[in-house]
């Protein structure tokens, strides 16, 4: 049987086509009209007062927290059960990552976990739409803003998801988001920054480009501009050949969006009944971008077997995502024991625009087999528990 990949990009003539008109074009490099023109469409978009195209949503991250002047010392409380992006940012600056729990249902940051950890050396708080799915913006609005800290939002995986009407990558002062190969949108690599604050944006602008701005704009100039570098800047430029493809993918937003909701919602209707696992949980007031698919395990499976059963079949699976407390370049004392858990029974099987129906039901099929297959009598745990039950937040889901 052909494999069936785990991420897999949807780029094709069109984005081809605008990669030839850029070659054919006098700059092919960052902060040229191509990448300008994907600034001005991404605000619109998100109806933002400035959009950055930048290499990734960590380089947006990193800026981020410069132009908020985050100084060495400073507290940040972070998302734990993520990629830890976020936890790097902080320290890129020298500010200590404060590690907040996930919610047991959804995987997002839990506010009730973050209000816990708010102290005197707490500047501001970075949440995360967990592999596609926003968090719960109200609750950490009204925390962050009566305690007078900054609100980032980690959009990376979320490129259209919604939450209570509003798109995700415009829940936040902030946001940055990822055109990461397996995300919803791509260039392979890249990300970009949105800011209801023009201010903040043209910091960030400055600073991606090594503390000189734009070259192609001076490079239009009359006579012979010599730049001043009047910041510490970086290399965090976005190719005007990404902006390019980023300009069509812009355009296939609700198309490829689409295309995994009838994924995810065949993987729901085939998996319903399996007792061994617990499917994706999408609160009533959100919806989800389904950058990937995990489900949970239950603890007496073993998750190694299964993936290597899986593999075996052709089926891409990873274990989904981290949880960032555990990691060793952190040596945290901090305990999440949720995100913990979620980190050791979580199981990402395929999921993308490309992937058809009858994969799908391929992929069902060898999960539900390879379940029963390496089932023994380990005991559940409460925090496992936990995760199958109704969720303890549910007052959060049509309130403020």
């Amino acid at each position: 049987m052909d494999p069936i990949p785990l991420v897999h990009a949807s780029l094709g003539k069109l984005e081809l086509a605008a990669v030839e008109e850029v070659f054919a074009s006098d700059w092919t490099a960052g902060q040229g009209p191509r990448g300008k023109a994907l600034e001005k469409e991404l605000a619109e978009l998100y109806g933002v007062g400035d959009a950055v195209t930048l290499s990734s949503c960590a380089a947006a991250l990193h800026l981020a927290l410069l132009a908020l002047n985050v100084q060495p010392g400073d507290e940040i409380i972070v998302a734990d059960y993520t990629f830890p992006a976020p936890a790097h940012a902080a320290r890129y600056v020298g500010a200590v990552p404060v590690f907040a729990d996930a919610r047991p249902d959804t995987g997002t940051i839990d506010p009730r976990a973050v209000a816990d950890l708010i102290g005197p050396r707490t500047v501001g708080v970075i949440a995360v739409d967990t592999v596609g799915l926003p968090a719960d913006y109200a609750e950490l609005q009204a925390l962050t803003g009566r305690h007078g800290l900054f609100l980032i939002e980690d959009a990376a995986c979320a490129v259209g998801a919604t939450y209570r009407g509003k798109p995700a990558g415009a829940l936040a002062p902030i946001a940055c988001l990822s055109f990461h190969g397996r995300k919803g949108i791509t260039s392979g690599e890249g990300g970009a920054l949105l800011a209801a604050d023009p201010a903040i944006g043209a910091d960030v602008r400055l600073r991606s480009s090594f503390g000189i701005g734009s070259i192609f704009d001076k490079s239009q100039l009359i006579g012979l501009p010599i730049p001043e570098f009047t910041e510490i800047g970086y290399n965090y430029k976005l190719s005007d050949i990404a902006a390019a493809i980023l300009q069509v993918q812009l355009g296939r937003i609700g198309e490829l969006l689409e295309r995994r909701n009838t994924v995810a919602a065949r993987y729901a209707e085939l998996l319903a009944d399996e007792e061994l696992l617990t499917l994706p949980h999408v609160p009533a007031d959100r919806t989800h971008a389904w950058q990937s698919y995990l489900v949970a395990l239950d603890p007496a499976v073993d998750r190694a077997a299964v993936a290597a059963d899986l593999r075996a079949q052709g089926i891409g699976c990873g274990h989904g995502t981290w949880a960032s407390h555990t990691q060793p370049v952190y040596e945290s004392k901090q305990t999440c024991p949720v995100s913990a858990d979620l980190f050791a029974r979580q199981l990402a099987i395929p999921m993308h625009a490309e992937l058809t129906v009858d994969q799908a039901e391929r992929v069902a099929h060898a999960l539900r087999t390879a379940l029963r297959a390496h089932v023994g009598p380990k005991p559940r745990t409460a925090v496992a528990a936990a995760a199958t039950t109704a969720s303890p937040h549910e007052n959060q889901e049509g309130t403020s």
